[in-house]
């Protein structure tokens, strides 16, 4: 079991603290991945906020696994085509950032953003998380052409340079933004929950906006609590050749 915290920003630095003591608490320890974001929506640069970039730095030397996501977080490009147009408007709030972009400007983005991010974290990102899993033609192309070890969408989990999959299943994730989305990721949390384990990798992702909701925090409380004791708990790197050894031990047989 692979768990995330999404859109890591001084933007949302007590959400963020919220949500890492719970898993952390669960978890015994900081055994998930933080998918930080340099310059949230334009108005929160980590690179002016020294004191989140030191609390960063420590998670990243307690394990945490640290992907670069995105420049902005913010799409704000004009699509043209109708298939990037409806992905842009219902599977995510104008967050897909690199759904549009070109090569050259996504490749801008990557890698001023892994220069803003390894130099919070002292090391290397651990991969690339594009924001809302959306990718265009654009963004992977630039994957290639920045040499990150690892990318993930919705439904799997690949090495960029050679197109390797190295991890396949949908995430489990949570909404807050309307009552049907809260109610439908509910539902679907309750139901990972329940079913067999069939698949050998299970993501979960969280993100701020879930300690808005308690009906959130309960369930994802109970969805990691309960699958992490029936998997062993992860980290991205174990999906390369030659990267960890092993998953975390401490997780019940």
């Amino acid at each position: 079991m692979l768990v995330s915290i999404h859109d890591v920003s001084p933007a949302f630095a007590e959400p963020i603290d919220r949500l890492a003591d719970m898993l952390g608490d669960i978890l015994g320890g900081p055994r998930f991945a933080m998918l930080v974001v340099p310059d949230h929506w334009g108005a929160a640069p980590l690179d002016r906020a020294p004191a989140f970039a030191r609390r960063l730095r420590r998670w990243a030397d307690a394990g945490v696994e640290m992907f670069l996501h995105g420049w902005f977080h913010r799409d704000t490009t004009d699509h043209q085509s109708t298939a990037a147009m409806m992905k842009s408007r219902y599977m995510t709030a104008g967050e897909g950032e690199f759904l549009g972009l070109g090569a050259d400007e996504a490749e801008y983005r990557m890698r001023r953003g892994r220069d803003v991010v390894e130099t919070a974290i002292g090391g290397p990102v651990a991969g690339f998380i594009a924001p809302a899993w959306l990718y265009g033609a654009g963004a992977r192309a630039a994957l290639k052409a920045c040499d990150f070890a690892l990318a993930e969408d919705h439904f799997r989990v690949w090495r960029p340079a050679t197109d390797q999959i190295v991890a396949r299943g949908p995430v489990v994730t949570w909404a807050s933004r309307s009552t049907a989305r809260t109610a439908s990721s509910l539902a679907v949390a309750a139901a990972a929950r329940a079913l067999p384990d069939w698949l050998p990798t299970l993501r979960i992702a969280v993100h701020p906006g879930d300690v808005t909701k308690e009906s959130l925090m309960t369930s994802i409380e109970r969805t990691v609590r309960s699958l992490s004791a029936r998997r062993a708990v992860g980290r991205y790197a174990d999906l390369l050749p030659g990267g960890a050894a092993a998953a975390y031990e401490g997780s019940a047989s």
